[in-house]
C-alpha cells in the first residue's frame, strides 16, 4: 500500500472512531451538522480559489 493509501485509511479510521464516540455520547446530530457545515465551507473555498 502506498503512503497516500495508508494516510487515507488512517483519516477514514479516525472519522469512523469519531462517529462511534459521538454515538456513544449521544451527540451524533451535532457531529453530522458540523460535518455538513465543514463540507459546505470546503466546497465554497474550493470554488473561490479555483
Amino acid at each position: 500500500m502506498s503512503l497516500n493509501g495508508t494516510r487515507g485509511f488512517l483519516y477514514w479510521l479516525a472519522r469512523l472512531l469519531g462517529d462511534v464516540n459521538a454515538v456513544r455520547r449521544g451527540r451524533i446530530g451535532r457531529r453530522v451538522a458540523r460535518r455538513a457545515a465543514g463540507k459546505a465551507t470546503g466546497r465554497g473555498l474550493g470554488r473561490l480559489f479555483r
